[in-house]
């Protein structure tokens, strides 16, 4: 079946302990302490408070977690807007096509036509049941009551079979409807990856004028990256970092925290084992033969590619407060893909791996925000970037490179000399809805509460589903290759760029080793 199964054994370091670690101060002038962020942490939003009164800012709302496991059966159900679907029919079969989507629609319109036509039979049935109870209620002679009693017999085995076609009904649309990817934002090119729109072209190529090592030649001459002792361990595509290499791990998430932080976002360190439901809820597949996602054997868990997953997942079948939002976080975390069906120069060294850390910026906001936001995570990227002098370009991805949830997806390519081409270190995208329809995230507007005239009731606000959206801040060895490429002299060396020195306890250079 091609499923990637993994048999775990407990391990003595926790992720917390190495969270831990990642933050102790190597050397005397470092700014590697949480101290250096405490400055930028801002206060602290009344969002996690469970429903104990009217007031509280979180609302727990039932999951919808299914415990049947058959084959057919949906394990959860997503807010699925069917009508919208129905009346929206031609737009939504372009947009399918358009992102050379699996997804069946005409049988999705089939099943739901069906649907509704037999909720219509079981509410009729439903309503001739009560008619009969109520007459029953009255003065009856006894032949008159013995054939309403059979009457509602036989209504009730017929309603009951008529329920339990809905509620097979029901999930087969939901198992159907599910594969539907999410509508696309109207500026985005349609067509392949060759199709996507350059936004901005930042800096230019680096002329050398000796000739250049890629980052496995740099890696092994300046003793920092082991792929042969990785692969004897773990396999192919693992690596050991040593040295400078480590450091210079620590430098980048660290500085990225710093930098992010600054922007208001709260850190997170995640989970790194996850349910399979909250990979397939963010729109990912945890099953199939060409998945990227590792699911451990015997159990319903899998571990995860980014932590945009647990991140979306810590506000999962909740109401929020409007006043909350937005929610800004900067998660770091161990990622985990099986790089299935992968192939080619762009695979070798540390530009495609099983096993990296990653920092993922992570957003929840409400609906007219999303695309302002959108734009505030690229420009966080791109400032980044800008920051260690790298020559990159931001492309406005084309609708068939568009995963399932993202309504929109900007990907950042930095030029890589040894690869002799551009490689992708980020993107950012707007999945509007897709997610949190999944998730059951919403939030109740801070509308003025409104009192029925006819029964003196204070009604709340109606609730709307919030949007989400995530993008890479760093992702530790694409990161790698570009500035050990970009930065190596001629004598073998590579010099740390300047904002990552201070996170380095002053390391300006990374030198040959004495022999």
């Amino acid at each position: 079946m091609g499923l990637h199964t993994l048999r775990l054994a407990t391990v003595p370091m926790t992720f917390s302990t190495f969270s831990s670690r990642l933050f102790l101060k190597p050397f005397p002038n470092t700014l590697l302490t949480l101290g250096l962020f405490s400055r930028h942490v801002q206060p602290r939003k009344h969002f996690l408070v469970r429903a104990f009164s009217a007031s509280a800012a979180v609302q727990d709302i039932p999951a919808t977690q299914a415990s049947d496991s058959s084959a057919g059966k949906p394990q959860w159900k997503a807010a699925i807007d069917f009508k919208w679907i129905r009346d929206n029919k031609e737009a939504v079969e372009i947009n399918i096509n358009n992102r050379n989507s699996n997804a069946n629609l005409e049988s999705v319109l089939e099943l739901y036509e069906n649907m509704v036509n037999l909720q219509k039979e079981v509410e009729g049935l439903r309503e001739e049941r009560n008619n009969v109870a109520k007459k029953m209620k009255g003065k009856l002679e006894p032949s008159e009551r013995e054939r309403l009693v059979e009457e509602g017999k036989t209504l009730k085995e017929s309603l009951g079979t008529l329920e339990e076609d809905l509620v097979k009904l029901r999930d087969e649309l939901q198992h159907v409807a599910q594969s539907i990817p999410n509508m696309t934002h109207p500026d985005v090119p349609i067509g392949g990856e060759d199709s996507s729109a350059i936004r901005k072209e930042v800096g230019s190529r680096r002329e050398f004028s000796f000739p250049i090592k890629d980052h496995l030649q740099l890696g092994k001459d300046l003793d920092l990256i082991d792929f042969d002792s990785a692969s004897e361990v773990s396999g192919s595509k693992f690596f050991y970092l040593k040295n400078e290499a480590v450091l210079l791990e620590m430098a980048l998430l660290n500085w990225t925290l710093s930098e992010v932080m600054k922007k208001g976002f709260t850190p997170l360190t995640t989970p790194e084992i996850v349910r399979s439901s909250i990979v397939e809820k963010c729109g990912f597949q945890p099953r199939g033969d060409n998945t990227q996602v590792y699911s451990i054997e015997g159990t319903e868990q899998c571990l995860i590619g980014t932590a945009e997953i647990p991140v979306g997942g810590i506000h999962m079948d909740s109401i929020l407060l409007e006043s909350a939002l937005p929610l800004k976080y900067i998660a770091f975390s161990h990622c985990f893909r099986t790089e299935a069906g992968a192939a080619g120069a762009a695979t070798k060294g540390l530009y495609r791996v099983h096993q990296f850390s990653k920092a993922e910026m992570f957003i929840i906001c409400r609906p007219e925000e999303s695309e302002s936001f959108h734009g505030e995570l690229i420009q966080i990227e791109e400032d980044l970037f800008t920051s260690l002098g790298l020559h990159f370009k931001t492309l406005d991805m084309a609708t068939a490179d568009l995963g399932a949830p993202a309504y929109r997806k900007f990907d950042i390519e930095a030029w890589m000399p040894g690869l002799g081409k551009f490689g992708e270190i980020s993107s950012a995208s707007n999945c509007t809805d897709y997610q949190s329809r999944r998730l059951g995230i919403r939030y109740r507007p801070s509308e003025p509460l409104q009192t029925s005239p006819k029964k003196g009731k204070t009604n709340l606000p109606a609730t709307k589903f919030v949007h989400t959206l995530n993008a890479t801040a760093c992702a530790i060895p694409r990161m790698m290759v570009c500035l050990l490429e970009n930065y190596q002299q001629e004598d073998g060396s590579v010099v740390i760029p300047e904002p990552l020195r201070p996170f380095m306890g002053g390391i300006e250079l990374i030198k040959p080793k004495l022999r």
